[in-house]
């Protein structure tokens, strides 16, 4: 088991790792639409942070030697379903066939106020 971490993503702010790549594979954490140079939500809405949150994830997934085209297993929480046809159509834009599985779930609260929050299963 390996800790995967890039300042190109932002920085863990508990007791967690970015990812971690056991054997073949690679578990992201999590990932708000922080932007890593700001430490701030993009400006706009869900798009915009469905777009952050994904370009996080890329940059991990970079660091651990794989990428977009190795993700097997998505979950995405929103906090409003309502959003989901616009943040489907910014994923549609990081993802090709054969398409990931995906799990997309509408939750109470995220943290920091964000939109979105999104964490894959990419093959090494």
């Amino acid at each position: 088991m390996k800790a995967i971490i890039t300042d190109k993503a932002p920085g863990a702010i508990g007791p967690y790792s970015q990812a971690i790549s056991v054997g073949h594979l690679i578990y992201t954490s999590g990932q708000l639409p922080i932007c890593p140079a700001t430490g701030a939500f993009p400006e706009g809405g869900i798009k915009e942070q469905t777009r952050q949150s994904l370009e996080n994830v890329r940059a991990i997934l970079e660091a651990a030697g794989s990428g977009m085209d190795r993700v097997v297993k998505t979950t995405v929480y929103m906090a409003e379903m309502k959003d989901f046809a616009e943040m489907n159509a910014v994923y549609a834009e990081y993802f090709s066939e054969p398409y990931p599985a995906r799990s997309a779930v509408a939750v109470k609260d995220l943290p920091k106020g964000a939109m979105v929050e999104i964490e894959v299963v990419a093959e090494v």
